[in-house]
């Protein structure tokens, strides 16, 4: 075309704007005017030109944007809002802001006022899964249930296999199918109830395999999936009741007879196996008990909780019942650190400041199971006081022993002395030492001059008991809890009370006697007494050893000292003079030994000499008269031997020849035996097989004969008599007489009416 005058080309020219299938371009009217197809167009309205189709451009319209269609495939959907006011493609109105899902499959192109949220894959839903789902509002879902809105609900494989939410609903979350096998079952709180479509809030419902469902919305599991109690013969299960409910139990396993009883809240019963048992939900499992094996020295602490009893069960298998419960015994803590520590025997207060030895004390304590009967093994010869104090008294148990605490029983603990010189309360110990055992101990004197002298002594003790079923006069063993630092204190007293009447000379002479005289006193006859008793706890010292005996003061020290040293050199030197004395004795002794010796052996000589000149004249003797004699001994001796041998041959061939004669009769019987042996064995097989032969053709006859039949048997038999008879017949003879050398005579008679032969 050509420009008019006052035209101008704005921009050059350009082709036409190709849209193509399922595209569009978005325009808008830059001001009013009237499109070729006479619509009228406001400035700022806003529409679609879809294609295919060549876009011729409008001077008052402007191209806003590109347009493309969203391909919605299978189980799929589109979330559509509206900008604006607007009618969508099913002429639907839609207001600003709605939502809704277009799930057409194919291409859907948005209108000019439609924006596309997002693209909605649809959930499949199988056997093991379904979808939880809550109204955001109310309206009528694609089942045609009216919902309202927050009510929520489960859809299953049973209502649809997939499944697109629509934009008044939301997906709370995928549920996993719960499968209970025929061990298991569950609780269900809050159960859905069909018939008015809302959960039972403050209920539960039992569930019992096999069974498999999906948890409707608002229920959950109590405990989640629990196993069926499986109860041995050897355990129990506890039960309280928690509201009233109605329940049965076996009264009798033969007759399978059954008891119905009603059980009240706070009830508690027991199960007891071998069952399979599920608790009811009116009721709640406490715990599961299991027999407990007890040996003979084994034992359990049971508390009664309805009465509060406690009571010690030992030496066999006990299943606690419902209104039972292990009990924990507590014992003094230094009890528990002694049977921690070293067995209960003895613990130096020493030990407790190491810290090491505490952790480990602490360790074992925590480790003791205080429900088993508390178990002491008392040693030989020794002694333990276990005290009641239910009932106010104690008994003894001599070792060796094993000592088992009942409930309201415990060990009596001493406190004894120790160290050198005693410290009070310086050993715990549970048990006592019957002895004789040794304890030393260190005691300061003075005498009566004023030296101080410091005393090691050791003392030799033990416990008299006579009869150990005399419970009066063993409960003495433990009437002195330091039974050791009072024997020590009585003896240092009496000792030091004796010291001080003397000097130190004369006690320096007769330290011992004094010590022992004064504390076990003379008999009659002036002879220190062997023992004293306490009769107290009938403690005996049978003796008293001084060790040492030390001057407390330096100065008396060095001078007992020197005084001591020479003592000793005198009595060195007197030894020396003894010995030195003594040496030469014995050496004139050795000397004149020797020579005795020496003229001894010179006698002995000549009498051995004069013996071999005897002997050289026997020898001689022999020698002239043993040729002729032995000559004459060996020509007899070689005439018996032949003679011997003689007699030995003839012996021999002797019995040769009885040997092969009977080697041959022997021979001759078992070649005889033989053939007899062959000819039986010959004539039981022939007898045998013509037995055999004659079952097998009488079998053979039998069979033939019941192949062939009766009536064929007959007619065989009776084929000759009648043809000889027809013959007969046919020539007109009544009967007539065969016979030759062979067959005896045979008269055959013809009846003329039937026929039939006669053979007489």
């Amino acid at each position: 075309f050509a420009l008019y005058p006052g035209e101008e080309l704005i921009g050059k020219v350009t082709k036409l704007r190709m849209v193509y299938q399922n595209q569009a371009l978005r325009l808008r009217a830059l001001q009013d005017f009237t499109g070729n197809d006479d619509i009228q167009h406001n400035a700022g309205d806003e529409w679609l030109f879809e294609g295919p189709g060549a876009y011729i451009p409008h001077v008052d319209v402007e191209i806003v944007g590109e347009i493309r269609a969203t391909v919605i495939k299978q189980n799929q959907a589109l979330r559509l809002v509206a900008t604006q006011d607007t009618t969508d493609r099913d002429e639907t109105k839609r207001v600003a802001g709605e939502e809704w899902i277009v799930q057409r499959v194919g291409a859907y192109l948005p209108g000019v006022f439609e924006k596309v949220v997002e693209v909605i894959n649809a959930y499949v839903l199988t056997d093991k899964k379904a979808l939880h789902m809550r109204a955001l509002k109310s309206f009528t879902d694609q089942f045609n249930h009216e919902r309202k809105n927050g009510e929520e609900w489960s859809i299953t494989v049973e209502d649809t296999e997939t499944y697109i939410p629509t934009v008044h609903e939301e997906l709370i979350t995928t549920v996993n199918i719960t499968t209970l096998n025929s061990r298991q079952y569950c609780v269900i709180c809050d159960p859905f109830d069909p018939t008015s479509s809302t959960n039972r809030f403050g209920t539960r419902k039992l569930v019992v395999g096999e069974k498999s469902f999906f948890l409707q919305p608002g229920e959950k599991l109590e405990r989640g999936i629990e196993d069926v109690y499986v109860l041995s013969e050897e355990e129990g299960l506890i039960l309280t009741c928690n509201e009233s409910f109605s329940d049965s139990f076996v009264t009798s396993e033969e007759k399978m007879e059954r008891k119905e009883i009603v059980r009240q809240p706070g009830d508690r019963w027991m199960i007891r196996g071998p069952v399979e048992y599920i608790p009811p939900i009116q009721a709640k499992v406490i715990r599961k008990n299991r027999s407990i094996p007890l040996d003979k020295n084994e034992g359990i602490y049971v508390q009664n909780i309805k009465t509060g009893q406690v009571r010690a069960v030992i030496g066999q298998s006990y299943l606690l019942n419902e209104d039972e419960e292990l009990w924990e015994k507590e014992l003094p803590v230094s009890i528990e650190e002694l049977l921690a520590t070293s067995g209960g025997y003895i613990m130096n207060a020493r030990d407790l400041t190491k810290q090491e030895f505490i952790d480990n004390m602490h360790a074992r304590m925590a480790s003791r199971d205080k429900t088993r009967v508390m178990s002491y093994q008392v040693p030989h010869n020794a002694a333990v006081q276990v005290y009641d104090f239910k009932n106010k008294k104690g008994r003894v148990v001599f070792g060796p022993a094993q000592v088992l605490l009942h409930p309201d029983e415990v060990f009596t603990m001493l406190y004894l002395s120790g160290g050198n010189p005693k410290k009070e309360r310086a050993i715990r110990t549970l048990q006592v030492r019957l002895g004789p055992e040794f304890s030393s101990d260190t005691v300061t004197v003075e005498t009566s001059d004023h030296a101080r002298l410091r005393i090691k002594m050791s003392y030799n003790w033990g416990f008299k008991v006579d009869d150990v079923d005399d419970h009066k006069t063993n409960t003495k063993l433990f009437a002195v809890e330091d039974f050791i630092g009072d024997m020590c204190k009585a003896i240092a007293s009496r000792v030091r009370g004796a010291v001080a009447g003397v000097s130190f000379d004369e006690f320096h002479r007769k330290s011992a006697r004094m010590i022992r005289v004064s504390f076990f006193g003379l008999t009659d006859t002036g002879k220190v007494v062997d023992s004293f008793l306490f009769e107290a706890n009938n403690l005996i010292i049978t003796g008293i050893d001084i060790q040492s005996i030390e001057p407390v003061d330096d100065k008396t020290l060095e001078a007992l000292q020197k005084s001591v040293q020479l003592a000793i050199e005198i009595t060195t030197k007197s030894q020396e003079a003894t010995a030195r004395q003594e040496a030469e004795r014995m050496e004139q002794e050795a000397k004149g030994k020797l020579q005795l010796q020496k003229l001894t052996d010179m006698s002995e000589a000549e009498r051995a000499r004069k013996n071999y000149v005897e002997l050289q004249a026997q020898v001689k003797a022999v020698e002239t008269t043993g040729q002729a004699r032995a000559e004459a001994q060996s020509r007899a001796e070689a005439s018996r031997i032949a003679g011997e041998a003689a007699v030995e041959e003839a012996k021999l061939s002797s019995q040769a020849k009885t040997i092969k004669i009977k080697s041959s009769t022997e021979e001759q019987e078992k070649q005889q035996r033989a053939e007899l042996d062959y000819l039986k064995q010959k004539n039981e097989l022939e007898v045998s097989h013509g037995k055999r032969m004659s079952e097998i053709e009488s079998k053979n006859f039998k069979e033939i004969v019941s192949a062939i039949g009766p009536e064929t048997m007959r007619a065989i038999a009776m084929a000759g008599p009648q043809l000889r008879a027809k013959i007969l017949s046919g020539i007109g003879v009544p009967s007539t007489l065969f016979s030759d050398k062979n067959s005896p005579l045979t008269l055959f008679t013809v009846n003329a009416q039937s026929g039939s032969v006669l053979d007489v």
